[in-house]
């Protein structure tokens, strides 16, 4: 039997954390970013405030910028989900794993369907979020530290890309071209 899913946290992780104000047994956040292709992982500090503690990269990410309508469309989902301890894998067939969750009651409400869809190791994705066995290694420990220290769940946000300041390049295509003084079409 593996015990690939007892990995301890490495220690400049450790030490990072300490750096924070935060033990291996606070809760966390997690937020992926498909365009850029990154999950954050979050973390509570002493001070009872969330703070960023490391960006992985993704090797993969399923479709394309927009939500996972359907089952079989290969689509990577975005929207909020609740990670529990039910869901993490120590037995993936892609390293380590962990269900998000889809689809979430948003999602159900309207009429997304599809199962399965994880945040896995061994760089290969159909739908998923796909890591380095060294980085989902990493992940999964921090998130089975924070089960350990009594949590319940975490969420996990899949955004299509960061939200910044800066307007996206379409809309100042819009702009440039003159039409609607860059604003959106009221659909």
């Amino acid at each position: 039997m593996s015990t690939r899913h007892l990995v301890p946290i490495p220690p400049a992780t450790m030490a990072l954390m300490a750096s924070k104000g935060m033990s291996q047994n606070d809760p966390i956040l997690m937020r992926a970013f498909k365009k850029e292709a990154e999950i954050e992982v979050w973390k509570r500090g002493s001070d009872g405030r969330y703070a960023l503690l490391k960006t992985y990269p993704m090797c993969r990410w399923s479709g394309q910028l927009g939500p996972k309508l359907r089952e079989g469309d290969r689509q990577a989902p975005e929207g909020f989900y609740t990670v529990t301890p039910a869901q993490m894998n120590p037995n993936s067939s892609f390293h380590l794993s962990f269900n998000l969750g889809y689809p979430n009651e948003y999602d159900r409400a309207h009429g997304r369907t599809g199962a399965h869809l994880m945040v896995h190791g061994s760089c290969s994705s159909s739908g998923c979020f796909a890591m380095t066995d060294e980085a989902i290694s990493e992940v999964y420990a921090l998130a089975r530290e924070a089960f350990a220290g009594g949590r319940r769940g975490f969420q996990f946000q899949s955004y299509p890309f960061r939200m910044t300041a800066e307007p996206p390049r379409w809309r100042r295509s819009l702009r440039n071209a003159g039409t609607m003084s860059g604003r959106l079409p009221r659909w």
